[in-house]
């Protein structure tokens, strides 16, 4: 009986050697860089959704939810730390007939990318749609609206946007319609809407910002708000391909008040790596204030 279980012991340890051996590295992380506190005397300054920045780190776009988007230059320390957020000039977006968008259901821009032409693409979620600009002071580009799929309606349309270098257009509405049912990724190029399978849905997780990386994941920004307790920000990483996300990552996740309502979020390299950069809304409240906060990747 002894032997016999020497043995089993013996076989067991052997197992269990060869799975650690081969075993996948450990998942990615994020590790914290720094946050700085953005504020101008502008009346419309706030509320921003989305952000966009150069590839080699030294400008931006950022996005209103009222349809202003701000652009200019970025200061930087010896050690890459964001110092500052230089304001070169901003506009308010328009319609395709060249009448500006009043804030509220036609007005509710939330998604930002930028295409590698300049292109500007943003989505609304009151009267869901995606618009293009040439420039910030152009008319919109028309297009066609994504398909109404279930959970899809006003406040809940397309809150996550990002473009692959190929230049596909990826949108994530901000709900599913069920805590339980998955969030749709939406597709659209050439004129025409697609679908690329499936986001897995933790039911306090709600989708508000999305960007494709130099190393060509796309990184998912999300949010939790519990009132008086605050907001949550949570980041996945994912593969897209043919069959939808695979090799889904949970990157970051926040304690509550950690940071204020972080909605936007740019995924570039700094030279040294794979640096993310996100941007809350202050909901143009005095409670609140507009944070850029900055993580480097760590695999």
């Amino acid at each position: 009986m002894l032997d016999r279980r020497r043995r089993a012991l013996t076989a067991w340890l052997a197992a269990a050697i060869l799975m650690t051996a081969g075993a996948p590295a450990s998942a990615a992380s994020l590790e914290y860089v720094g946050t700085y506190i953005w504020s101008s005397s502008q009346d419309s300054f706030g509320g921003f959704s989305g952000i966009e920045i150069s590839a080699d780190g030294s400008g931006f776009h950022a996005l209103s939810d009222r349809s202003h988007l701000y652009w200019g230059s970025i200061d930087r320390d010896s050690q890459g730390i964001l110092r500052g957020m230089n304001i070169a000039g901003y506009a308010r977006l328009k319609d395709s007939k060249g009448l500006f968008l009043e804030p509220g259901y036609l007005g509710d821009s939330e998604g930002l990318a930028v295409a590698d032409d300049g292109t500007i693409w943003v989505s609304f979620e009151g009267f869901d749609r995606i618009a293009s600009y040439a420039s910030p002071d152009s008319n919109a580009g028309l297009h066609p609206r994504p398909p109404k799929l279930p959970g899809m309606g006003v406040n809940s349309g397309i809150e996550a946007l990002a473009i692959r270098d190929d230049g596909t257009i990826f949108g994530v509405p901000e709900r599913s319609g069920l805590e339980t049912r998955p969030f749709p990724v939406l597709t659209y190029r050439d004129g025409s809407w697609g679908r690329a399978g499936e986001i897995r849905r933790d039911p306090r997780w709600l989708p508000v910002g999305a960007d494709f990386g130099p190393d060509g994941w796309f990184y998912l920004l999300e949010r939790d708000f519990r009132g008086i307790l605050g907001f949550a920000s949570r980041v996945r990483r994912m593969q897209m391909t043919d069959d939808g996300p695979q090799d889904e990552e949970i990157l970051l996740e926040t304690q509550y008040l950690q940071y204020d309502n972080l909605e936007g979020i740019s995924v570039w390299d700094d030279g040294v790596g794979i640096r993310l950069t996100m941007i809350s809304d202050d909901n143009f409240l005095f409670v609140q204030r507009t944070e850029v906060v900055e993580y480097r990747l760590r695999d």
